[in-house]
């Protein structure tokens, strides 16, 4: 069902956290699923005077494709400018992890959009200008959110437990049992 790279990224996942005084973060779910994820980024300059992808990192509840293609996407988008860390799609996370089951697509989707988010968040923050692809994205997922919101109360609940503000990050939040904690 999954490829080597899934079950790698899965069970060995890369650059998992919340980077302290992030540049930018970005928060999407799927209140269907129960995918919740997280991106954070921290940007510098390169030698060209480029906005990059200095660090990148994730918290993502979820199953073994959302936690996999949150990972594959740090791995992807780190050290890429802003503009190339835009143009990544759906298919580049797909290809990357060697396939997904067509049922799990989805969750390559929500990784880019966190990724997206985290984007929009520190262009906002930094009063830079938004390109229109992100603006859409970012409208789309606000409005999506809303609607989330107002039908999945306990999904936004279960949301603002797992990420809250940043200063839990060593909680656990997908047991109760610390001892049973799944590294997420």
């Amino acid at each position: 069902m999954y490829t080597e790279k899934v079950i790698e990224h899965f069970q060995n996942p890369k650059n998992v956290g919340i980077i302290e005084n992030a540049d930018g973060s970005g928060r999407v779910g799927n209140p269907i699923c129960g995918d919740i994820m997280l991106i954070t980024i921290k940007v510098s300059e390169n030698g060209k005077g480029e906005k990059i992808l200095q660090d990148i990192k994730f918290k993502t509840m979820g199953c073994a494709a959302a936690i996999a293609t949150s990972s594959i996407v740090t791995e992807l988008a780190r050290g890429k400018t802003i503009e190339e860390a835009i143009k990544m799609t759906k298919q580049d996370v797909v290809d990357a992890l060697g396939g997904l089951p067509a049922v799990k697509v989805h969750c390559s989707i929500l990784a880019t959009e966190a990724l997206n988010e985290a984007i929009h968040d520190y262009l906002t923050k930094k009063r830079l200008p938004i390109p229109e692809e992100v603006q859409k994205k970012h409208e789309r997922i606000q409005k999506e959110l809303v609607q989330v919101e107002k039908k999945y109360k306990d999904f936004v609940s279960a949301q603002e437990k797992m990420l809250g503000d940043g200063k839990d990050k060593d909680k656990c939040v997908c047991s109760k049992d610390k001892n049973a904690c799944c590294k997420h």
